[in-house]
């Protein structure tokens, strides 16, 4: 691999805040990793299956550093959610290409199956849901932009292996039906709401499905309030995307009566 010496690739900006409380967190540390599968995810972004033997698990939506090394012994590290959970051995991830990035890029373009590199992880305790954590057994709403689906697929997952009963809903602002993340896995859980209760409610800001009804446009305070759970439902809320999304929606939902302290979210790029 060739790295240059700019930065030009996305941050994970920290975690703060208090632990999920449940079952401890799994010790972080440096692991080898191979890439074990890739395959496109949308035009701009690549799924990745890690092999990774000393890998102790992980909770939904949790993260990890990656490490590449090139040849003249320079190193690049940046930070990815999960797209997977669970105790085995096998992680994936979903990277969207930063075009003046030097890492993104070559996860995207270059690497292949067979590929060594490095992961330090498992990360972060704030951004996480497990089924049954929640003595509680409040709903869930989930709130993404684009890329910033990924370390809540996890949690619907999860939500939908144990056929918890917390009710799950999940507003998610993409582009066009191209730019939709893990559609094969949302789908999977929209076919078992009846036993894990999941809403799905896609707004497509440049193009719509054909046959869809539904106005073509950015999302709205308006559309965001009408797709998700009032205030008064006390859901635990998670929204991730770049930081103008995140910040917007935030507004937006101190506006519309939410509790915004009790809001869990996570950015992706620079303030």
């Amino acid at each position: 691999m060739t790295l240059s010496s700019t930065d030009g690739a996305p941050g994970l900006e920290a975690r703060t805040g208090p632990v999920t409380p449940g079952r401890p967190l799994r010790r972080p540390g440096w692991h080898p990793a191979t890439v074990a599968a890739v395959s496109p995810e949308t035009p701009n972004a690549r799924r990745l299956v890690l092999d990774v033997p000393s890998w102790p698990g992980n909770d939904p939506g949790q993260h990890l550093d990656l490490r590449l090394t090139a040849e003249d012994g320079y190193q690049a590290t940046r930070s990815y959610s999960i797209a997977s959970s669970g105790d085995g051995t096998r992680v994936t991830l979903a990277v969207d290409r930063v075009e003046d990035g030097e890492v993104s890029p070559f996860l995207v373009d270059a690497v292949e199956v067979g590929d060594a590199l490095e992961v330090h992880g498992p990360l972060g305790g704030w951004f996480v849901w497990r089924p049954g954590a929640d003595p509680a057994s409040r709903p869930v709403q989930l709130i993404a932009g684009g890329s910033g689906v990924v370390p809540l697929l996890p949690m619907v997952a999860a939500h939908a292996d144990a056929e918890d009963p917390t009710p799950f809903r999940l507003l998610y602002a993409v582009r066009t039906p191209e730019d939709v993340f893990f559609r094969a896995e949302l789908d999977a859980a929209l076919r078992t709401a009846d036993r894990a209760p999941f809403d799905l409610d896609v707004v497509y800001s440049r193009r719509a499905p054909e046959g869809s009804t539904a106005p073509v446009g950015r999302l709205t305070r308006d559309r965001l309030a009408a797709a998700v759970l009032p205030a008064d439902a006390d859901a635990q809320v998670y929204v991730c995307g770049s930081t103008p999304f995140v910040e917007q929606v935030l507004r937006w939902l101190g506006e519309l009566g939410h509790d915004t302290t009790g809001v869990r979210a996570e950015r992706f790029g620079g303030s």
